[in-house]
């Protein structure tokens, strides 16, 4: 069974490939593209099932030994994030594929798309399984040089200049990572993480903080947690509305994996967590106090990204296994339903011609299933029960009470405060575009005349056909997100197991045994 770890980076790449040589031929990539994706997902279900049943799958790439080797490491953590990113790539990518189709491919061109798409997966996955530093900073990389593609496709001027920040910021984030990895690897004389866990305590705790703060800073400002989260809500509105969905939906949650992983198994005797609950305080404020101040939904809900990922950060600060495990469950939540609120956002554009909750109006009338498509995941994650959103957020409520420090209460009421004001924000655009009729009266429009002034409140454009491809997509991550909450009760078991396995030590003997693969 190990031996088929590597697939998880070796498909996309192939497929990649394929799609590169076969770009004039359009259906054919669609179907390299989808196979691939498809394959993964089964890989991963069965991998998780694996692992949840027995131990971790690890291997050696090439026959190295330790400390030589490439280790690729699936736990359950791993497993289900590589499941649930595989559902998510496949719903946009057929989202994108119905937009390309009906534009003639002029914002998301086919050719270049699907090759840079299968790539930023491979990335993605190589990132999750990872079992040492350097090769969670090649995933690191195989992900962002796909997005520098795909987050300026159009080459429109906004495109270019956002990409252009979106490139600079990454790569000081890569330079940081680097730097702390070489840091490690001359402290320690390896970047295994099972070995560095093991070895952390034979350096002074003075050089242990050095190495914690190098590597939180890097993976902080690709997981957005403010004062480091500047970057994203001018960077992902602007791009073609897929590239911004699977954006929002996993990118930073990689960044979000690499702090568990940090604090969990390679500093868990280090104490941040102070730390730690501070920045998701301040991430979940500002964040969604951003929000409220937005006049376009794209922007609305890039700043509910941000803030919500303090929710994670949170997790993590309270460092417990049942919060851990909440950790978990809440990142598949809110993959999930971020990408299928973009989705529905992205559907909305191309109906009314614009995104700006100040002009767009009476859309309940006018289309009341994309009203359902967006309306269901609003809920969600604004954290009505009982949906998924809910329970994740009273999950890790329940586990900081346990705690019970100030700090622990006060984040607790930020994270309350935070749910309420989504979901003012996001009913606030369900009252002005879709319930909003277009005659409305002229107090309603001078109470949110002050909304004109907020960035890229734009002109209404053309009205474009919304293909049945691009609603299928939108409608299949909607009952995704339902499937979270019905079947909450099996996945948050699964959750709570991968809490209890993430805050015991990777076992150095294990990795030592593992099959190699030739």
């Amino acid at each position: 069974m190990s031996l088929l770890v590597p697939l998880f980076v070796v498909l996309p790449l192939l497929g990649a490939a394929l799609t590169l040589l076969l770009g004039r031929r359009s259906r054919a990539q669609v179907a390299v593209s989808i196979v691939t994706l498809t394959s993964t997902f089964a890989l991963a279900v069965v991998m998780l099932v694996a692992v949840d049943l027995g131990t971790p799958l690890a291997v050696s790439v090439g026959g190295w030994p330790l400390p030589f080797g490439i280790v690729l490491y699936v736990d359950r953590l791993a497993a289900m994030l590589v499941a649930v990113s595989s559902i998510v790539l496949l719903a946009v990518l057929l989202f994108s594929v119905g937009q390309g189709a009906a534009d003639g491919d002029e914002d998301t061109p086919v050719s270049i798309f699907h090759p840079s798409y299968l790539i930023l997966a491979a990335g993605i996955f190589d990132a999750f399984i990872a079992g040492d530093l350097f090769n969670l900073y090649v995933g690191f990389e195989i992900l962002l040089v796909a997005s520098y593609v795909l987050i300026t496709l159009g080459s429109t001027e906004s495109r270019i200049r956002t990409g252009t920040v979106y490139i600079v910021v990454s790569l000081v984030s890569s330079i940081i990572f680097l730097s702390a990895i070489a840091v490690i690897y001359g402290a320690l004389g390896t970047v295994n993480m099972a070995q560095i866990a093991e070895r952390m305590t034979e350096i002074p705790d003075d050089v242990q903080l050095v190495l914690h703060i190098l590597l939180l800073l890097g993976f902080a400002i690709k997981a957005a947690i403010f004062p480091l989260s500047f970057w994203l809500p001018d960077s992902y509105p602007t791009a073609p509305a897929p590239v911004t969905a699977v954006f929002a939906g996993l990118l930073t949650k990689v960044g979000v994996y690499a702090i568990i992983r940090t604090e969990t198994q390679l500093f868990h005797d280090s104490d941040l967590n102070l730390v730690l609950a501070i920045a998701a305080i301040a991430t979940m404020i500002v964040g969604i106090l951003g929000a409220i101040a937005q006049a376009e939904l794209k922007r609305i809900l890039s700043f509910t990204l941000v803030s919500h990922v303090g929710y994670m950060v949170f997790g993590i600060a309270i460092a417990t296994e049942a919060s851990v495990g909440a950790t978990a469950y809440y990142m598949v939540h809110h993959i999930v339903v971020q990408t299928t609120l973009f989705l529905a956002v992205g559907l909305i554009e191309r109906f009314a011609g614009s995104t700006s909750i100040v002009r767009v109006k009476g859309l309940v009338a006018a289309t009341p299933f994309i009203a359902a498509l967006y309306f269901i995941p609003a809920l969600n994650l604004g954290g009505l029960p009982p949906f998924s959103g809910f329970i994740g957020k009273f999950a890790l409520f329940d586990a900081a009470a346990s705690v019970g420090t100030p700090i622990m209460w006060v984040a607790i009421g930020a994270g309350v405060l935070t749910s309420l004001l989504t979901l003012y924000a996001l009913m606030r655009a369900w009252n002005l575009s879709f319930w909003r009729v277009k005659d409305d009266s002229p107090e309603t429009e001078g109470r949110i005349a002050y909304l004109s002034q907020a960035p890229a409140a734009d002109a209404q454009g053309a009205r474009r056909e919304i293909p049945r491809v691009m609603s299928g997509a939108a409608v299949g991550m909607v009952a995704v997100t339902l499937a979270l909450t019905v079947f909450a009760g099996p996945l948050y078991e699964v959750c709570e197991r991968i809490g209890e396995s993430l805050l015991q030590p990777i076992s150095l003997v294990q990795l030592e045994d593992v099959e190699q693969e030739s």
